[in-house]
């Protein structure tokens, strides 16, 4: 009989490498802000412009390539094909390094080429530097998929926080000497991206470590061989693991795009360069409110896969229909609560966090990304879990494409302002179409009227607060109050006043059941406070 493993280990594992997403997404949001304190605009442009070939690179060797070869070694454990098994962790790692030594070549020796394309020769070394965490490609994704078919997600979870622990080091590490000694924002750029060898190079000593420590000898060389079937293997790897990496690349294939054509167009519609790389910057504070928007969103995502998946393979159609109408309103109501709570109190969380007040109306634009963003993530959560993966990846394509033709429409007649409108734009039209084709693959019911007008009523309370709270806020400046603290206290007291005053509406309204609110992280808590706010409860 086939090795079964229960689904107790596999829910544990499943929340082992969420918890390890959330740390290692809020790492690599939070650590922009003193980065950008340190550089400024203009460094955190040109930092910026490279960032999403790292952020390529790591979709692929954590959320992408792994999940495939997972797949591939279970299907082998099922069968008590321990060897099998192996070999198809082998098998795969001859072909990572096949993709990884590309990516390295293309952008190696066409960072020149991509460097004249975004309008600034000067990121060449930078794009050069950045090229080399494709090499790490192959091991990283190896491993981590290898345990992942063997339900053990702890060396994965420990490889991921690792990495990115370091990386974030280095970062501010080598950006406060290289500032500090008076080194070129270009140089100091290039010290912050090799924090992405030393991060690929920690988390690939981590999973070594676990290899030894649990003696596996997954790299023996008799396994170095192509086995029969070995196209079928790489067949799966480039078609499955490219669907799910575009699907976890949404917001970095953005940025991507930023990265191409923002800058030349400014400088292209009239802009001088020093201009127009400051407000690239600027527009680029938009990420880690975006990144930290939808953190909750993407742990719902990941929660809500293993259990579609274990209810379509039941062919529970009911229980898949009740679990994505779930996750669809936990992300609706964290996505628009996050979206305009941010908006509301922009100016000084803006000022609180970069120092100053500039762009906030882009970025608030830029913000709307929050709520669209936590439904794709929703989507494709769902769509994975029922194993339609092409599907999301296609209609992400697609909206890029749309940013892409967006930006160059909109950025010579709005300036930067066009960029933020082109992201949501697109962004709306992936979640369009995801929700379309959910609804007919299943009869996903629209929540009552009764859910819409209490979220609005919650949102409404929530601004009327808030925008209370500016007024004071905008007085006090008047007055000569220095504005950098009173930022913080403001955008802080809104994040609490705000949360609060949305929350109680919200439970009040009785549009949210304890399964609805048992999603949410610290469920119980939030239980608790419904009890105490609901009217029929007292």
């Amino acid at each position: 009989m086939g090795k079964k493993y229960s689904s107790n280990r596999f829910l544990k594992g499943a929340m082992v490498l969420t918890i390890a997403a959330l740390v290692t997404k809020i790492l690599s949001a939070v650590y922009r802000v003193p980065f950008q304190n340190i550089v400024g605009d203009i460094g955190f442009y040109i930092y910026q412009q490279v960032y999403p070939f790292y952020g390529i690179a790591i979709a692929l060797s954590t959320y992408g390539f792994p999940v495939i070869i997972s797949k591939m070694v279970a299907e082998k454990l099922e069968e008590d094909d321990e060897e099998g098994a192996k070999n198809v962790a082998v098998t795969s790692f001859l072909f990572l390094c096949i993709v990884g030594v590309a990516w390295f070549l293309l952008v190696y020796f066409g960072s020149g080429v991509i460097a004249r394309w975004m309008g600034d020769p000067k990121l060449k070394p930078l794009l050069q530097m950045i090229s080399l965490s494709f090499l790490l490609l192959a091991p990283l994704s190896i491993i981590r998929g290898y345990y992942q078919g063997k339900e053990d997600m702890v060396p994965t979870a420990v490889s991921q926080v690792t990495e990115q622990t370091i990386r974030v080091g280095t970062i501010l590490l080598f950006s406060t000497i290289l500032v500090s000694q008076g080194y070129s924002l270009y140089m100091t750029g290039n010290g912050a991206l090799f924090g992405s060898i030393t991060g690929g190079l920690g988390g690939l000593l981590v999973l070594l470590s676990f290899l030894t420590a649990r003696k596996e000898k997954l790299f023996s060389r008799k396994y170095f061989s192509l086995p029969v079937g070995y196209i079928q293997i790489w067949s799966r790897l480039l078609k499955n693991g490219t669907a799910i990496c575009v699907s976890a690349m949404l917001l970095v294939l953005l940025q991507f795009v930023d990265s191409l054509n923002v800058y030349s167009l400014l400088l292209s519609s009239g802009m001088e360069e020093v201009s127009a790389k400051t407000w690239k910057g600027i527009y680029d504070r938009g990420q880690p409110f975006v990144q930290l928007g939808t953190v909750v969103a993407t742990s719902i995502s990941l929660t809500i896969v293993p259990l579609v998946t274990n209810a379509y393979l039941k062919r529970k159609e009911d229980l898949v229909r009740e679990y994505s109408q779930l996750a669809l309103k936990i992300s609706i109501t964290i996505g628009f609560a996050a979206t305009l709570g941010i908006i509301n109190i922009m100016v000084p969380t803006n000022t609180m966090l970069f120092e100053n007040a500039l762009g906030s109306k882009v970025i608030a634009v830029f913000c709307l990304s929050i709520f669209f963003s936590c439904l794709i993530l929703t989507f494709a959560g769902i769509f994975q879990g029922i194993g339609k993966i092409y599907f999301p990846a296609f209609c992400i394509v697609t909206g890029i494409f749309v940013k892409y033709l967006g930006n160059a429409l909109l950025i010579p007649i709005m300036g930067i302002m066009g960029a933020s409108i082109s992201t949501v734009g697109s962004l709306s039209i992936t979640a369009i179409m995801m929700l379309s084709y959910l609804r007919k693959l299943f009869p996903i019911r629209f929540f009552t009227f009764s859910f819409y007008k209490t979220l609005l009523m919650s949102g409404a309370a929530m601004t009327i607060g808030l925008q209370g709270l500016l007024q004071i806020y905008d007085t006090l400046l008047d007055k000569g109050m220095p504005d950098r603290p009173l930022s913080i206290l403001f955008s802080l007291g809104g994040v609490g006043i705000g949360g609060a005053i949305f929350l109680v509406v919200l439970l009040r309204g009785n549009v949210l059941s304890r399964e609805d609110i048992s999603f949410l992280p610290f469920g119980s808590k939030w239980t608790w406070l419904m009890d105490k706010v609901q009217p029929n409860n007292k």
